[in-house]
Protein backbone atom coordinates (compact mmCIF):
# COMPACT_ATOMS: atom_id res chain seq x y z
CA UNK A 1 0.00 0.00 0.00
CA UNK A 2 1.57 3.61 -1.01
CA UNK A 3 2.64 5.50 1.82
CA UNK A 4 1.92 9.05 -0.23
CA UNK A 5 -0.69 10.32 -2.35
CA UNK A 6 0.67 10.01 -5.94
CA UNK A 7 2.99 7.00 -6.43
CA UNK A 8 4.27 8.62 -9.52
CA UNK A 9 4.74 12.18 -8.41
CA UNK A 10 6.61 11.94 -5.32
CA UNK A 11 7.86 15.45 -3.71
CA UNK A 12 10.81 15.53 -1.48
CA UNK A 13 12.23 17.68 0.98
CA UNK A 14 15.30 17.69 1.65
CA UNK A 15 17.60 19.02 4.47
CA UNK A 16 20.95 19.71 5.28
CA UNK A 17 24.02 20.07 5.59
CA UNK A 18 26.76 18.98 7.76
CA UNK A 19 30.19 19.60 7.59
CA UNK A 20 32.10 16.71 5.57
CA UNK A 21 28.94 15.42 4.14
CA UNK A 22 27.87 16.66 0.67
CA UNK A 23 24.50 14.98 0.27
CA UNK A 24 22.18 17.17 -0.33
CA UNK A 25 24.56 17.98 -3.46
CA UNK A 26 24.49 14.77 -4.64
CA UNK A 27 21.81 12.57 -4.10
CA UNK A 28 19.09 15.78 -5.20
CA UNK A 29 20.90 15.86 -8.39
CA UNK A 30 20.38 11.54 -8.78
CA UNK A 31 16.55 12.96 -8.73
CA UNK A 32 16.40 16.29 -10.44
CA UNK A 33 19.88 16.26 -12.26
CA UNK A 34 22.43 19.21 -12.11
CA UNK A 35 23.85 22.08 -13.47
CA UNK A 36 26.59 20.82 -15.72
CA UNK A 37 28.79 24.04 -15.65
CA UNK A 38 28.42 25.03 -12.60
CA UNK A 39 28.71 21.87 -10.24
CA UNK A 40 32.01 20.86 -11.22
CA UNK A 41 33.71 24.16 -10.87
CA UNK A 42 31.27 25.21 -7.59
CA UNK A 43 30.67 21.91 -5.70
CA UNK A 44 32.77 21.82 -2.09
CA UNK A 45 33.26 18.10 -2.48
CA UNK A 46 35.10 17.26 -5.24
CA UNK A 47 34.42 13.87 -5.61
CA UNK A 48 30.69 14.36 -5.93
CA UNK A 49 31.19 16.04 -9.43
CA UNK A 50 33.51 13.22 -10.58
CA UNK A 51 30.87 10.54 -10.24
CA UNK A 52 28.24 12.45 -11.57
CA UNK A 53 30.10 12.94 -14.59
CA UNK A 54 30.73 9.30 -15.11
CA UNK A 55 26.79 8.69 -15.49
CA UNK A 56 24.67 9.29 -18.62
CA UNK A 57 23.01 12.85 -18.05
CA UNK A 58 19.84 12.59 -20.20
CA UNK A 59 19.41 8.76 -18.21
CA UNK A 60 19.67 10.33 -15.03
CA UNK A 61 16.84 10.65 -12.63
CA UNK A 62 14.59 8.49 -10.14
CA UNK A 63 11.30 7.60 -11.71
CA UNK A 64 8.54 9.06 -9.96
CA UNK A 65 9.81 11.31 -7.42
CA UNK A 66 11.73 14.69 -7.31
CA UNK A 67 13.21 16.87 -4.62
CA UNK A 68 10.92 20.45 -4.88
CA UNK A 69 12.29 21.52 -1.28
CA UNK A 70 15.72 22.31 0.29
CA UNK A 71 16.32 23.51 3.58
CA UNK A 72 19.60 23.71 5.76
CA UNK A 73 21.16 25.50 8.61
CA UNK A 74 22.72 28.32 6.40
CA UNK A 75 19.99 29.56 3.83
CA UNK A 76 23.41 30.28 1.71
CA UNK A 77 23.94 26.26 1.87
CA UNK A 78 20.90 25.91 0.35
CA UNK A 79 20.51 28.56 -2.52
CA UNK A 80 23.80 26.91 -3.32
CA UNK A 81 22.67 23.46 -3.34
CA UNK A 82 19.76 24.46 -5.42
CA UNK A 83 21.30 26.20 -7.76
CA UNK A 84 23.17 23.04 -8.76
CA UNK A 85 21.17 20.57 -7.99
CA UNK A 86 17.84 22.21 -9.63
CA UNK A 87 16.01 22.41 -6.76
CA UNK A 88 13.79 25.24 -7.68
CA UNK A 89 12.41 26.30 -3.73
CA UNK A 90 14.70 27.01 -1.18
CA UNK A 91 13.30 27.53 2.64
CA UNK A 92 14.13 29.25 5.89
CA UNK A 93 12.59 26.75 7.97
CA UNK A 94 11.93 22.68 7.88
CA UNK A 95 8.44 23.23 9.07
CA UNK A 96 7.98 24.86 6.19
CA UNK A 97 7.95 21.93 4.46
CA UNK A 98 5.16 20.47 5.97
CA UNK A 99 2.14 20.44 3.51
CA UNK A 100 4.57 20.78 0.53
CA UNK A 101 6.00 17.76 0.47
CA UNK A 102 5.11 13.92 0.34
CA UNK A 103 7.92 12.70 1.90
CA UNK A 104 11.01 14.02 3.54
CA UNK A 105 15.06 13.04 3.35
CA UNK A 106 17.11 14.26 6.46
CA UNK A 107 20.52 14.56 4.77
CA UNK A 108 22.97 14.94 8.28
CA UNK A 109 25.09 12.35 9.48
CA UNK A 110 25.06 13.47 12.81
CA UNK A 111 23.14 10.97 14.81
CA UNK A 112 22.71 12.96 18.05
CA UNK A 113 20.54 15.88 15.97
CA UNK A 114 18.42 13.47 14.16
CA UNK A 115 15.18 13.18 16.76
CA UNK A 116 15.17 17.20 16.99
CA UNK A 117 15.18 17.49 13.30
CA UNK A 118 13.07 14.50 12.57
CA UNK A 119 10.16 15.32 15.61
CA UNK A 120 8.55 18.23 13.50
CA UNK A 121 7.16 15.77 10.47
CA UNK A 122 7.01 12.92 13.05
CA UNK A 123 4.00 15.36 14.66
CA UNK A 124 2.83 15.87 10.91
CA UNK A 125 3.13 11.89 9.97
CA UNK A 126 5.15 12.54 7.15
CA UNK A 127 7.63 9.67 5.86
CA UNK A 128 11.05 10.19 6.44
CA UNK A 129 14.64 8.59 4.86
CA UNK A 130 17.31 9.55 7.87
CA UNK A 131 20.85 9.48 6.90
CA UNK A 132 23.12 7.24 8.62
CA UNK A 133 23.82 6.68 11.81
CA UNK A 134 19.97 7.01 12.42
CA UNK A 135 21.14 7.84 16.03
CA UNK A 136 24.23 7.46 18.44
CA UNK A 137 22.85 6.71 21.63
CA UNK A 138 20.77 5.06 23.76
CA UNK A 139 18.38 7.84 24.39
CA UNK A 140 17.00 8.70 20.63
CA UNK A 141 17.48 4.73 19.33
CA UNK A 142 14.46 4.13 22.44
CA UNK A 143 12.58 7.06 20.85
CA UNK A 144 13.44 5.55 17.27
CA UNK A 145 12.68 2.12 18.08
CA UNK A 146 9.10 3.18 19.80
CA UNK A 147 8.56 4.74 16.72
CA UNK A 148 9.33 1.95 14.68
CA UNK A 149 7.74 -0.78 16.47
CA UNK A 150 4.70 1.37 16.06
CA UNK A 151 4.85 0.72 12.27
CA UNK A 152 5.84 4.60 11.04
CA UNK A 153 7.43 4.90 7.62
CA UNK A 154 10.72 5.76 8.53
CA UNK A 155 13.94 4.46 6.34
CA UNK A 156 17.84 4.60 7.39
CA UNK A 157 20.41 3.38 6.30
CA UNK A 158 24.10 3.32 5.00
CA UNK A 159 24.59 3.49 1.16
CA UNK A 160 27.34 0.33 1.89
CA UNK A 161 24.24 -2.31 1.99
CA UNK A 162 23.29 -1.32 -1.60
CA UNK A 163 27.60 -1.56 -3.01
CA UNK A 164 27.15 -3.91 -6.04
CA UNK A 165 30.88 -5.40 -5.28
CA UNK A 166 29.51 -7.06 -1.99
CA UNK A 167 25.96 -7.88 -3.18
CA UNK A 168 27.02 -11.58 -3.94
CA UNK A 169 28.30 -12.57 -0.61
CA UNK A 170 24.80 -11.17 1.23
CA UNK A 171 22.56 -13.83 2.84
CA UNK A 172 25.20 -16.68 3.32
CA UNK A 173 26.38 -17.13 -0.53
CA UNK A 174 29.94 -17.53 0.97
CA UNK A 175 30.15 -21.17 0.36
CA UNK A 176 32.85 -21.33 -1.86
CA UNK A 177 35.00 -19.24 1.04
CA UNK A 178 34.21 -22.62 3.71
CA UNK A 179 33.12 -21.57 7.33
CA UNK A 180 33.41 -18.31 7.72
CA UNK A 181 36.41 -17.57 10.35
CA UNK A 182 36.93 -13.87 10.37
CA UNK A 183 35.94 -10.47 8.68
CA UNK A 184 37.58 -7.54 8.21
CA UNK A 185 36.73 -3.93 6.91
CA UNK A 186 37.22 -0.38 7.84
CA UNK A 187 36.44 3.62 6.95
CA UNK A 188 38.01 6.74 7.43
CA UNK A 189 36.90 9.95 9.90
CA UNK A 190 34.50 9.05 13.14
CA UNK A 191 32.96 6.14 13.87
CA UNK A 192 30.16 7.90 15.18
CA UNK A 193 29.56 9.14 11.46
CA UNK A 194 31.31 6.29 9.34
CA UNK A 195 31.94 3.14 11.65
CA UNK A 196 27.98 2.25 10.22
CA UNK A 197 29.35 2.37 6.93
CA UNK A 198 31.40 -0.76 7.55
CA UNK A 199 28.62 -2.21 9.91
CA UNK A 200 26.56 -2.55 7.11
CA UNK A 201 28.76 -3.52 4.60
CA UNK A 202 29.03 -6.74 6.14
CA UNK A 203 25.64 -7.42 8.40
CA UNK A 204 23.71 -8.56 5.29
CA UNK A 205 26.88 -11.37 4.91
CA UNK A 206 26.56 -12.51 8.57
CA UNK A 207 23.09 -11.91 8.91
CA UNK A 208 20.84 -10.97 12.82
CA UNK A 209 22.78 -12.08 15.67
CA UNK A 210 25.54 -10.24 16.89
CA UNK A 211 26.97 -10.83 20.46
CA UNK A 212 29.02 -8.25 21.49
CA UNK A 213 31.52 -5.78 20.53
CA UNK A 214 34.68 -4.01 21.92
CA UNK A 215 36.46 -1.33 20.76
CA UNK A 216 40.38 -1.02 22.35
CA UNK A 217 41.43 2.35 20.01
CA UNK A 218 40.84 5.90 20.16
CA UNK A 219 38.69 8.68 19.03
CA UNK A 220 41.07 9.11 15.85
CA UNK A 221 42.35 5.15 15.77
CA UNK A 222 38.73 2.82 16.59
CA UNK A 223 40.34 -0.81 16.59
CA UNK A 224 36.46 -2.65 16.79
CA UNK A 225 36.24 -6.64 17.39
CA UNK A 226 32.58 -7.97 17.27
CA UNK A 227 31.71 -11.17 18.09
CA UNK A 228 28.34 -12.61 16.36
CA UNK A 229 26.21 -15.69 17.10
CA UNK A 230 27.45 -17.92 14.01
CA UNK A 231 31.22 -17.80 15.46
CA UNK A 232 32.77 -15.58 12.73
CA UNK A 233 34.68 -12.57 14.59
CA UNK A 234 35.05 -9.08 12.66
CA UNK A 235 37.62 -7.00 13.30
CA UNK A 236 36.51 -3.22 11.96
CA UNK A 237 38.37 0.02 12.20
CA UNK A 238 37.84 3.70 12.06
CA UNK A 239 40.69 5.37 11.87
CA UNK A 240 40.74 9.33 10.73
CA UNK A 241 43.14 9.91 8.31
CA UNK A 242 42.98 6.31 6.84
CA UNK A 243 44.01 6.20 2.97
CA UNK A 244 41.79 4.26 0.76
CA UNK A 245 40.45 2.50 -1.58
CA UNK A 246 40.11 0.17 1.84
CA UNK A 247 39.43 -3.59 0.81
CA UNK A 248 36.55 -5.81 2.57
CA UNK A 249 38.17 -9.11 3.51
CA UNK A 250 36.24 -12.06 3.77
CA UNK A 251 38.09 -15.34 5.15
CA UNK A 252 36.77 -18.64 5.62
CA UNK A 253 38.80 -21.80 6.42
CA UNK A 254 38.81 -23.04 2.52
CA UNK A 255 39.92 -19.44 0.86
CA UNK A 256 39.38 -15.93 1.02
CA UNK A 257 37.59 -12.98 -0.99
CA UNK A 258 38.79 -9.51 -1.64
CA UNK A 259 36.57 -6.86 -2.47
CA UNK A 260 36.68 -3.53 -2.97
CA UNK A 261 33.69 -0.95 -3.37
CA UNK A 262 34.14 1.17 -6.73
CA UNK A 263 30.73 2.70 -7.74
CA UNK A 264 29.63 5.22 -5.32
CA UNK A 265 26.99 6.24 -7.36
CA UNK A 266 25.22 3.20 -8.24
CA UNK A 267 25.40 2.61 -3.89
CA UNK A 268 23.66 5.66 -3.25
CA UNK A 269 21.52 5.62 -5.88
CA UNK A 270 20.33 2.46 -5.20
CA UNK A 271 19.26 3.55 -1.62
CA UNK A 272 17.30 6.13 -2.49
CA UNK A 273 14.93 4.72 -5.11
CA UNK A 274 14.31 1.50 -2.36
CA UNK A 275 13.56 4.57 -0.57
CA UNK A 276 10.99 5.74 -3.01
CA UNK A 277 9.57 2.06 -3.57
CA UNK A 278 9.28 2.08 0.00
CA UNK A 279 7.00 5.04 -0.45
CA UNK A 280 5.59 3.61 -3.67
CA UNK A 281 4.44 0.09 -1.73
CA UNK A 282 4.76 0.28 1.93
CA UNK A 283 6.96 -2.82 2.05
CA UNK A 284 10.19 -2.13 3.31
CA UNK A 285 13.76 -3.36 1.57
CA UNK A 286 14.83 -5.01 4.65
CA UNK A 287 13.46 -5.59 8.38
CA UNK A 288 13.38 -2.16 10.35
CA UNK A 289 14.86 -4.69 13.54
CA UNK A 290 18.24 -4.81 11.39
CA UNK A 291 18.36 -0.87 11.68
CA UNK A 292 18.08 -1.18 15.35
CA UNK A 293 20.67 -3.85 15.63
CA UNK A 294 23.10 -1.47 13.79
CA UNK A 295 22.30 0.80 15.61
CA UNK A 296 23.03 -1.38 18.91
CA UNK A 297 26.27 -1.82 17.50
CA UNK A 298 27.16 1.85 16.21
CA UNK A 299 26.58 2.82 20.06
CA UNK A 300 28.37 -0.11 21.66
CA UNK A 301 31.64 0.91 19.58
CA UNK A 302 31.42 4.16 21.29
CA UNK A 303 30.65 3.79 25.26
CA UNK A 304 33.31 0.43 24.88
CA UNK A 305 35.38 2.78 23.66
CA UNK A 306 34.99 5.82 26.48
CA UNK A 307 35.03 2.70 28.81
CA UNK A 308 38.69 1.95 28.57
CA UNK A 309 37.62 -1.11 25.47
CA UNK A 310 35.14 -2.79 27.91
CA UNK A 311 32.89 -5.85 26.15
CA UNK A 312 29.69 -4.64 25.30
CA UNK A 313 27.12 -7.03 25.10
CA UNK A 314 24.39 -6.14 22.01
Amino acid sequence: MALVRDPQKIRLGILGMTEGNGHPYSWSAMFNKFDRERMPKECPFPVIPVYLAREDYDSMGIDGAKVEYICCDRRADAEHVAALSLIPHVLDRPEEMIGKVDAVIIATDIGSEHVRRAKPFIDAGIPLFIDKPLCDNREDLDFFTKLLESGYPLMSSSSMRFCKEFKPYYGGAVRELGQLRLIQYGMPKKWETYGIHSLEAVYPIVGPGFYSIRNTGTKERNIVHIKHKSGVDLVLTGIYDLAGPIPLIISGNSQNAVLYAKDSYNSFRDQLVSFIRFLKTGERPFPWQETVELMKLVIGGIESREQNGREILI
